[in-house]
């Protein structure tokens, strides 16, 4: 019989515990509820009629019993096995000493005896189920049989004690069917937790080695789920599940909350954010978890720096015809202004003024040729010409050249350097082209006021100490549902742009392995930085 009830307990240890544990609780609200009750009741007609001693010690030690089955139950000790009898045990006994106190059958209490038996029932062996019931019948008719020895109670009351008995081993037998089902339901919601364990743990593994960028955000934008990949993006390598999306980044947070409120079933995204070490540009894809709003997302970060290759190439393709149709339409009025620039800084008359004026010209034809060869070779995919230079002796000589040529005070146009000296691996002429035009831009747009000023400002990012290059304004600033768009080719808000400038800068940033990306900028205007590539990354030359 014993190994037949360790098989027995054992075989849910979950189950039994939480048994126990409600059967304690029963243990400590039986004296609380008595108490209340004596206490309530002038003169109560059973509860300790026969000795009201014996009934309030039987009470006082049951509530000790239950208060020391917390400590065993919360220390889970002694074992399973050993604690179901000492339960039972102790409950046997205070119920027939409080039916000894109380009159026997007729106070009732011995119906608060089916409880315990019962759920001990629930955790043992069918046969230690019997013995258990037979136990408390016999402990109920011994106490019955004291009533009536001294002549506390009538011996017709030994038919209700055999009833009571019949009770008692009814509740035993009816239990163990019960406890079946009870153990089937245990064990289908054990396989459950497992299997969704396990489904958890394979969804983590597949995600933690999928090469695209994922990240799982609950409706209180909270992380539930992120890859490394992701981690790399977001520029948080420790992050963990649980931490506040807004915390990490902020700008996603900020596209997420923008999908929410406007695209709740588009699965794309209209903005766009910059990767922590500054070298990517990523586009992030929502999509929804679920039918009710709001609702967990998954989101996709998506680089574009491998992709824009291949959205880009129709519009590439367009931008090649057009450059192959017009070069040589555009070269040679260029040619004959150079030229005749030429010819007329030769003669003899001309004035310092004048000459001056003829320099900026062949200058000027110079670069516009320049422009022209480098969309055709942006068209053809040529290899750059890079080289290795300071960028802060390269960044005084653009600025100086800007400045005689825009007629710039200093005061308009000023320039910042770190203290530590930065090299940059660059193709001269391409970033002369790529700074020409954002200097235009911000000259166009941002010098609106006396006081207005461009700033050329150079550095370090902070999370990947890659070189950049920026070009900063006080302006008006770009709207926001424009400024995904500025990169585009052919795209302008003007009647009179052409929508090119900021596309070849981009692409010749890229061909160059580095990044031009716009941010608005605190306070109000525009900086547009230039993210070279990365030092640790160059060929060797």
């Amino acid at each position: 019989m014993v190994p037949q009830d360790k098989e027995r307990i054992d075989g849910d240890p979950d189950l039994v515990w939480r048994v126990l544990g409600l059967l304690n609780v029963f243990r400590l609200m039986i004296p609380t509820i008595l108490s209340v009750v004596i206490g309530l009741t002038a003169e109560p007609r059973y509860l300790g009629a026969t000795s009201q001693a014996l009934f309030s010690a039987t009470l006082i030690g049951m509530f000790a019993a239950g208060v020391l089955c917390i400590g065993m139950l919360k220390r889970r000790w002694p074992s399973l096995q050993v604690q179901a009898y000492i339960h039972i045990a102790f409950d046997i006994i205070a119920f027939t000493l409080l039916m000894l106190a109380s009159g026997g059958t007729d106070s009732g209490l011995g119906l608060l005896l089916v409880v315990p038996v019962g759920a001990i029932s629930l955790l043992v062996a069918n046969r230690s189920a019997i013995v258990i019931a037979a136990i408390a019948a016999m402990a109920v008719l011994a106490q019955q049989l004291a009533q009536v020895f001294l002549g506390h109670a009538d011996p017709s009351t030994f038919t209700q004690t055999g009833l009571l008995g019949a009770v008692i081993f009814i509740v035993a037998l009816a239990a163990a069917p019960l406890a079946n089902r009870m153990r089937e339901s245990e064990a289908l919601v054990r396989q459950k937790d497992v299997d969704l364990a396990n489904l958890a743990q394979l969804s983590q593994y597949v995600v933690e080695r999928l090469r695209e960028s994922i990240v799982v955000v609950d409706d209180q934008d909270r992380i539930r789920l992120i890859n490394d990949s992701a981690r790399q993006i977001l520029g948080s390598s420790d992050s963990e599940a649980g931490a506040l999306l807004g915390e990490l980044s902020p700008r996603l947070l900020y596209l997420l909350e923008t999908w929410r409120q406007g695209a709740r079933t588009d699965e794309e995204s209209a903005g766009t954010l910059v990767a922590a070490d500054g070298s990517r540009e990523i586009k992030p894809h929502f999509a929804p978890l679920g039918n009710r709003w709001p609702c967990p997302v998954i989101v996709f970060l998506e680089d574009l720096s491998a992709q824009s290759a291949r959205v880009q190439q129709n519009k590439l393709a367009a931008l090649g015809r057009l450059s192959a149709s017009i070069a040589h339409e555009i070269r040679n009025p260029v040619g004959a202004m150079s030229h005749a620039a030429q010819l007329l800084n030769e003669s003899e008359g001309l004035s310092t003024p004048d000459r001056r004026l003829t320099e900026i010209i062949r200058g000027n034809a110079t670069r516009v040729s320049a422009i022209i060869q480098n969309v055709m070779q942006l068209s053809r995919r040529e290899d750059t010409q890079a080289e290795r230079m300071p960028l802060a002796d390269w960044l005084d000589d653009f600025a100086s050249e800007y400045r005689s040529t825009r007629d710039l005070s200093p005061e308009k146009m000023p320039v910042e350097h770190p203290s530590e000296e930065i090299e940059v691996r660059v193709d001269p002429s391409h970033l002369h082209q790529i700074l020409w035009n954002l200097v235009d831009n911000a000259i166009k747009y941002g010098l609106t006021g006396p006081g207005s000023r461009i700033e050329l400002r150079s550095g370090r990012l902070a999370g990947s100490a890659r070189p950049y290059l920026e070009v900063a304004d006080r302006g008006p600033g770009i709207e926001p549902d424009v400024a995904e768009r500025i990169f585009e080719p052919f795209f302008t808000s003007e009647a009179g742009g052409t929508g090119l400038g900021l596309f070849i800068s981009r692409e010749l940033a890229q061909s160059n392995g580095a990044l031009l990306v716009y941010e608005p900028r605190a306070g109000g205007g525009s900086i547009f930085r230039l993210v070279f590539a990365d030092p640790l990354r160059w060929e060797s030359t």
